[in-house]
């Protein structure tokens, strides 16, 4: 479990009694582990009673219910929980829970070790976990009719528009051809980088070393892999929930990207690693105190530390900067991100998340602050179409209502 309450402190949330408690955990509403040693005590899942107590909410108040359900609590955010009643909608697509992440019931981590990009997407895109059969995966737009970019990120937007103007197998929206055009959105990214880095495309390679290719660092392209696909998808994020409401009106699914790369460039959320960036960049010098104290006041927060859904750490993290400590051991970045894990270890109990290891990737391989989001983007696009495309087979349509406040 996760973080954990008393039987008081579970009955509080609840407003029912112990008994009524117990019968929760019975029917297996609510898991219950053993309390402190020596003792009889039982200990509740704080998520669990969260849950059952949003959903009491509304069905005591259903309008009161929905306001709750769509907003959270920012407060409750800010603090590292997961805020107030969380917004829920069903998907078979990620699991998060007791510290651990999995794709379609696969553990990401295992993926992560053994699988391709490909493979990963075709396994969120399709459900099926024991052959994960490769997609093909061809671009067959013309790059060149849409503008060149500043930067590798604005020349992804443009790429996504121009698809969802001219590409008329977006226009098929049988079921089936949901795959293959994930699949023609996701290489056109690639493409899209490739044509920014100048670069003819390379689409007999696999995902993983054409953005090796395109970043000039052959080396680097098991880290890459790693990184794409640990950074698949991540659930109902802000990026995540938009590509589903932009599904649910009918959008293409090119729309559909472009409208979550769009939610990604915040700083609450795509945008964390670039602070990140900043601090290792800064630690470099070999002040890693002094590096941290000034982007903590810089940012608000110490960049790349604490995740409310990983209280025990990020995962995601621990793996990207466990393959950067065994292929770049003595890299002058490798050395900078321990002396700041261990800075602020003296501080304070959060420990990294995966903003601090994208950071760290993106400077061992010597790319500047922006491509830790480029990064970010390419391999959060397979998650994205993936709640596109269960979005539309489900047929939901995502429409939350408000609340008037306003002079009458």
């Amino acid at each position: 479990m996760t973080a954990s309450l008393t039987t008081a402190q579970a009955c509080e949330q609840l407003g029912v009694k112990p008994a009524t408690l117990y019968a929760y955990v019975s029917r297996g509403l609510i898991r219950s582990v053993p309390g402190p040693a020596g003792t009889r005590q039982r200990r509740y899942d704080a998520g669990d009673v969260q849950a059952l107590a949003g959903r009491q909410a509304t069905r005591r108040d259903p309008q009161a219910g929905v306001q709750a359900a769509v907003q959270g609590s920012l407060d409750g955010l800010r603090a590292g929980g997961t805020g107030g009643v969380t917004p829920i909608l069903d998907s078979a697509l990620t699991r998060i829970g007791d510290g651990t992440l999995a794709y379609r019931g696969v553990d990401v981590l295992s993926l992560a070790d053994t699988a391709t990009v490909e493979e990963v997407a075709a396994l969120l895109w399709t459900g099926d976990p024991g052959t994960r059969p490769t997609l093909p995966l061809r671009a067959r737009l013309n790059l060149s009719r849409h503008p060149r970019a500043d930067t590798p990120l604005e020349a992804l937007g443009y790429a996504l528009t121009y698809a969802g103007a001219h590409d008329p197998d977006a226009l098929d929206t049988r079921p089936e051809t949901g795959p293959r055009q994930a699949a023609r959105i996701l290489t056109l990214l690639h493409a899209t980088a490739e044509r920014h880095a100048r670069l003819p495309p390379a689409p007999d390679l696999p995902l993983h070393a054409r953005l090796a290719r395109t970043w000039g660092r052959p080396d680097g392209a098991d880290l890459l892999r790693r990184a794409l696909i640990l950074l698949a998808d991540h659930e109902l994020n802000v990026s995540a929930f938009t590509a589903r409401v932009t599904a649910s009106g009918g959008a293409s699914l090119a729309h559909c990207t472009l409208a979550a790369l769009s939610a990604l460039q915040g700083p609450r959320h795509g945008l964390g690693a670039l602070h990140a960036h900043d601090l290792l960049s800064a630690a470099l010098s070999g002040d890693a105190r002094a590096a941290l104290r000034d982007a903590t006041r810089r940012a608000g927060h110490a960049p790349g530390f604490g995740h409310p859904l990983y209280p025990h750490g990020d995962p995601r993290a621990r793996a990207l900067l466990n393959a950067l400590d065994v292929q770049f051991p003595e890299h002058p970045v490798t050395r900078a991100t321990h002396a700041v894990i261990h800075a602020h270890a003296g501080d304070t109990a959060e420990l990294p998340n995966v903003d601090l290891a994208l950071a760290a990737l993106t400077l061992v391989l010597g790319r500047p602050a922006g491509d830790a989001v480029t990064l970010f983007a390419l391999a959060r696009a397979t998650g994205w179409l993936a709640h596109a495309l269960e979005t539309r087979a489900g047929g939901q349509f995502i429409r939350p209502r408000a609340r008037y406040v306003g002079p009458a």
